[in-house]
């Protein structure tokens, strides 16, 4: 059977109450099928005529220098490429679809305004779900979860793009937005037409459901480096028909099992009756430093009695006092005909096997006997006829584990009856298509070296449990099993059989780096939803290696988005890789639109370079919320600091029209305020966590400030504003609640929510680790509660514990004087201390703010000071920070110990005054890792670098 014979050409979901937006042509697979504007006999004819194309496209040396282009000989792109859906290369046609889909889309009303709110609320959705778990990849979105991005971004047939595809969540989350009972499972409800309604509060505090979607299936533009990525993407996107895959799976099997099914044969203990083995342990050998007897772990280590790994235990030759770290491992060197060298492996023995009788319920136990031995010698005296990869195992970052001892090929991960049995399959497999090889890479890792023993299972399941080893790594256990193919595959069939109601032609992907300008128009996507690589966590093109040399296409990871010392790539060239990435984000995204990053990393760095790469590429963000994925990868689980929620953020690209306005009003005042205007309506107008409202950070003053910088920065301008007045100036256009700002038309809803909310929203908890967090934990204390000197003390020495070894300590009296005030007594009592005393105690309330009671109460008190007295204490304190940078100029050594808001404020005087030399030359006194943490300085610092460059 023929791969094209397992898709559905155009198949229209068939689930009751599906909408198809553009009434997709239904036809059989045997009948015409139209693409791209081509009519074809029938689906093989189409493949055919677009790989030919596709063959002409490979010819073209120019078309070979797309940057990432993949590593593989023609033929092997080609026979993993369905073009023009896929390809395992650039795809030359989708700039074609854009164009088809765009005309398809029915056409908007003349006063038709697209504006979304970012997605504010925080999203939890669990991995347990059928198709999230069909194949592993080494991070993964439930595209349940992107579900929901897209249903609030966009509508019916709009277009998603995601430059970091991986799997291909995002193409699947696309497509199930057709899927109205998917859509039930969210939470929402669906009504007869298509609209999708959500559960909101009403201002009598009564459930009301509100529509905010339309019922039907996006498109999709999936893009990764990774060959791997792209065909897992590919196969978790394309209609196929189940019963066909089910039965040509079990056949294929059934066939492989014929032929090879006694590499698995045992004897029961009875020495009688024939068995079917489940899994094998392999145990690690080592050696006894004090009598150099070898030692077999999974017997020495392992006590099967007390169920539990000892740290400690005695050699079985001289009881000498072992740990694992103490002993020197055992080593075998053998003749490998498949690369035709000999290669020094570390020892392992096969120590216990799990089994199965016919016939008979529960599985059995033993250690290996005669005739185990006598068929694993058969096999490792017998030539496997059939090809596998032999490919080198590179030196890497990652790989360090496998070649450490001896795994310096592809093939070596497997054990050698794995190896035969799966090479036997796979040649049955790739000659029939469809979701056939899909179903072996899905069991690659499980039935690898890398597998291990979850003896938490072991110990308590009442029997063996195997796992797929950890996540993230190459790390190979001192006990690993040896899993049956034919087990593995014939339980992970049953997990292949979903439908996500795909629609061939409606998820498009491509195989090359983000950082290459894509083959379609510019202003074109209607949503990015992007997963990107963070930093060091995942080197992904070298944790391919267990799929791609199969696949017979690599990764080409010169332009790999990672930090890797083995690739020569630091902080600064993952910065570099993911900004272009994001700007070519950027132009494909129409203006006004939306973009979405989820993140997974615990390091401040990678969060200061992404979120710099992502303005630097000309976005600007407004939103950050929590993304729980309800299960931790391995780090999250062991490292104390390890962050448990993944975080996400929502940036968008400014309209074209306030582009053009800005460029007219950029060197005036004006310019700031519509950047304001145009950046309010972007920003959330509530946010909650469960039934509370949350203090929006993003509408705090100081925040649009930084804004209005890294904007202006970005475009090359000097800000027309300093601070202060920038606050006097906020206060007088626009709508102050509770330390935020809105627009007129947005106060209200504020109001309304607030008051439904029941009062004032809670403030995120703020940790203090330098000046600028003291300085806004005092802020936070002071807008609530006007308080006193001693009675503020006690409560700030129990928050400075983890102030930043390279920040300068200040005095609680230095951070009170240069940024609030104090009332002295004299005059009325400002209105913020009278607001609050008169509010929390009832024989203050009435009395006049000259009243001698209130004024006797209020002495002494700090408080938050409005903007005009605010833009005073500002220039004050300016002027020091200022007068402490030129300290930091006229340093001779690194500056180990310094004022981090006074490196900002000479950073912010030396850009406006165009001295970059300034900034880069007190940044190199700067530890770089305090610069990569702290966006203000790095933005400076590489807006400096970018300058002096070009001059």
């Amino acid at each position: 059977m023929k791969q094209q014979e397992l898709f559905k050409a155009k198949v229209v979901p068939g689930k009751p109450g599906s909408e198809n937006l553009f009434d997709e042509e239904i036809v059989s697979n045997d009948g015409p099928v139209k693409c791209l504007g081509l009519e074809f006999e029938n689906d093989d004819a189409r493949r055919t005529h677009f790989t030919e194309e596709l063959r002409k496209k490979l010819r073209d040396p120019e078309f070979r220098k797309i940057e990432g282009f993949p590593i593989g000989e023609d033929e092997d792109i080609l026979k993993l490429s369905d073009p023009p859906y896929y390809t395992a290369c650039p795809n030359p046609w989708i700039a074609d679809f854009i164009d088809e889909w765009e005309s398809q889309k029915p056409e908007k009303p003349a006063d038709y305004h697209y504006h979304r709110e970012p997605f504010a609320a925080d999203v939890s959705e669990g991995k347990n779900d059928p198709i999230y778990n069909a194949h592993s990849y080494h991070t993964k979105v439930p595209h349940k979860a992107i579900m929901r991005y897209i249903l609030h971004y966009t509508e019916p047939g709009d277009i998603v793009f995601d430059g970091f595809c991986g799997t291909g969540m995002t193409g699947v989350a696309a497509q199930m937005c057709g899927d109205r009972d998917v859509v039930v499972s969210l939470g929402y409800q669906v009504k007869p037409d298509g609209t999708i309604l959500q559960e909101e509060t009403d201002e009598d505090g009564k459930k009301i459901w509100k529509p905010f979607s339309k019922l039907g299936a996006r498109k999709a533009i999936l893009n990764d480096l990774s060959p791997a990525a792209t065909f897992i993407a590919y196969n978790y996107n394309t209609p196929v028909d189940i019963s066909v895959f089910e039965k040509e799976a079990k056949r294929v099997l059934k066939k492989v099992e014929k032929e090879c099914g006694w590499m698995y044969e045992t004897l029961h203990t009875d020495g009688k009756a024939k068995a079917k083995i489940n899994y094998t342990v392999w145990s690690d050998v080592f050696v006894c430093p004090e009598c150099t007897g070898e030692v077999t772990f999974w017997n020495t280590a392992v006590d099967h009695q007390k169920k539990e790994v000892l740290k400690e235990f005695p050699c079985p030759h001289c009881s000498a006092k072992l740990t694992k770290r103490s002993m020197d491992r055992a080593w075998v060197t053998k003749f490998d005909s498949a690369i035709n060298s000999s290669v020094r492996q570390a020892k392992q023995l096969p120590v216990a096997i799990n089994y199965s009788i016919p016939g008979e319920r529960g599985r059995f136990e033993k250690e290996p006997d005669d005739f185990d031995f006598e068929v694993l010698s058969k096999i490792d005296n017998s030539q496997i006829e059939y090809w596998y990869p032999t490919s080198v195992i590179p030196e890497g970052d990652k790989t360090g584990e496998p070649i450490r001892i001896g795994f310096t090929s592809a093939h070596h991960l497997f054990t050698k009856r794995n190896l035969w049995v799966l090479a036997a399959t796979w040649e049955r497999a790739i000659s029939n298509g469809g979701r056939l090889p899909f179903l072996i890479t899905a069991s690659q890792r499980v039935l690898s070296k890398m597998a291990s023993i979850a003896f938490s299972y072991y110990f308590h399941g009442g029997g063996g449990f195997v796992n797929a080893g950890t996540k993230g790594t190459l790390y190979i256990s001192s006990t690993n099993p040896e899993v049956s193919v034919f087990n593995s595959l014939e339980s992970r069939i049953r997990s292949l059989l979903f439908d996500i109601n795909a629609v061939s032609g409606s998820t498009l992907i491509e195989t090359k780096s983000a950082t290459s300008p894509f083959a379609s128009h510019e202003n074109s996507i209607d949503y990015i939803f992007i997963d990107p690589p963070f930093g060091a966590n995942i080197n992904y093109s070298e944790l391919n290696i267990l799929w791609e040399p199969w696949l017979s296409v690599g990764t080409n990871n010169s332009l790999e988005a990672i930090e890797s010392k083995k690739q020569g790539k630091s902080s600064e060239d993952y910065r570099t890789l993911m900004k272009e990435g994001f700007r070519q984000a950027f132009n494909l995204l129409k203006p006004g639109r939306w973009m979405t990053v989820e993140f997974s990393n615990t390091n401040a760095a990678v969060w200061n370079n992404i979120q710099t790469a992502i303005y630097e590429a000309g976005f600007i963000v407004a939103n950050v919320s929590a993304l729980d994925k309800k299960q931790g990868s391995f780090n999250a689980y062991t490292t104390p600091t390890a962050v448990k929620q993944d975080l996400v953020i929502s940036a968008y690209k400014p309209n074209g029209g306030f582009e053009e306005r800005f460029e007219q009003e950029a060197q005036t005042e004006e310019g700031v305020w519509d950047f304001i205007r145009t950046h309010l309506k972007y920003l959330p107008v509530t946010k909650k966590l469960g039934l509370d409202l949350v203090a929006i950070p993003e509408r705090d003053p100081r925040i649009l400030y930084d804004q209005v910088i890294a904007y202006y920065v970005r475009k090359g301008y000097n800000v027309p504003i300093d601070s202060q007045d920038f606050q006097l100036g906020l206060s007088q256009r626009f709508s102050e609640r509770d330390g935020m700002y809105f627009l007129p038309e947005q106060v209200a809803e504020y109001d309304r929510k607030k008051m439904i909310g029941g009062g004032r929203p809670i403030q995120q908890s703020l940790f203090i680790s330098d000046e600028t967090s003291a300085i806004e934990w005092l802020r936070s204390l002071l807008r609530d509660k006007p308080q006193r000197f001693q009675d503020i003390n006690p409560l700030f020495m129990k928050e400075i514990g983890g102030w930043s070894k390279n920040e300068v300590g200040l005095e609680l009296s230095t951070l009170l004087e240069q940024n609030f005030l104090p009332y002295d007594g004299k005059g009325p009592v400002p209105e913020q201390i009278h607001r609050y005393l008169s509010t929390n105690w009832k024989d203050m309330r009435n009395l006049t703010k000259e009243d001698p009671a209130l004024v006797a109460k209020a002495k002494g008190r700090w408080y938050v000071p409005d903007p005009n007295k605010a833009g005073d204490l500002e220039k004050l304190r300016e002027k020091s920070l200022l007068k402490e940078f030129e300290e930091y100029k006229q340093a001779k050594k690194e500056l180990k110990i310094f004022r981090l808001e006074a490196v900002r404020a000479g950073f912010k005087k030396a850009w406006q005054e165009r001295d970059y030399k300034v900034i880069i030359t007190v940044a190199e006194k700067i530890p770089n890792k305090i610069l990569e943490e702290d966006p203000k300085l790095l933005m400076w610092y590489d807006q400096a670098v970018t300058r002096m460059e070009g001059e």
